[in-house]
């Protein structure tokens, strides 16, 4: 313990946020950097106005809460767009490919072929071998349909009466 009788505690707490943005870093979850905020100004702080040790925990707990609270209401008015909202929705991101049914959907449950692996499949029932379009995504199932019967239906809308 003889060595932290030369450690000033602006440093230190310098050292700490320093630290806590580095393991924002390393676990990404937009929390630790706020604290870290509230240990570099607490260092800064320190340093200005030498304050006490007591003084130093009530300075960073309050300040953490601010900064944390200011943050979140700050990132819920003001949300994160995301330029590829289906990114880490991967189901969401085969709405539309046509696909090969590996096993055939009998009773509107079966398998389709996407890339190189297979995927439960709810739909109308279809043989084996036959194309069939996704339309919709449910944790691993996904919802197909037959893309001819989807196309007929387009091609016969009814007309609108002449008004």
């Amino acid at each position: 313990m003889q060595w932290f009788q030369g450690l000033d505690a602006g440093w230190a707490w310098l050292a700490i946020g320093i630290a806590l943005a580095a393991a924002e870093l390393a676990v990404p979850g937009m929390y630790l950097i706020w604290l870290a905020l509230a240990a570099l100004v607490t260092g800064g702080l320190t340093m200005v106005l030498d304050l006490g040790t007591a003084a130093q925990v009530v300075n960073f707990v309050f300040l953490a809460l601010i900064i944390a609270y200011s943050a979140k209401r700050f990132l819920r008015d003001r949300p994160i767009v995301s330029s590829d909202p289906l990114l880490n929705n991967r189901g969401g991101r085969m709405i539309g490919q046509l696909v090969t049914v590996s096993i055939a959907i009998q009773n509107g449950e079966g398998r389709v072929k996407v890339g190189d692996s297979e995927w439960i499949a709810r739909g109308p029932d279809c043989e084996a071998g036959s194309r069939v379009r996704i339309i919709g995504a449910q944790g691993a199932t996904l919802t197909v349909e037959d893309p001819d019967a989807a196309q007929g239906a387009i091609a016969q809308e009814p007309e609108a009466p002449p008004a």
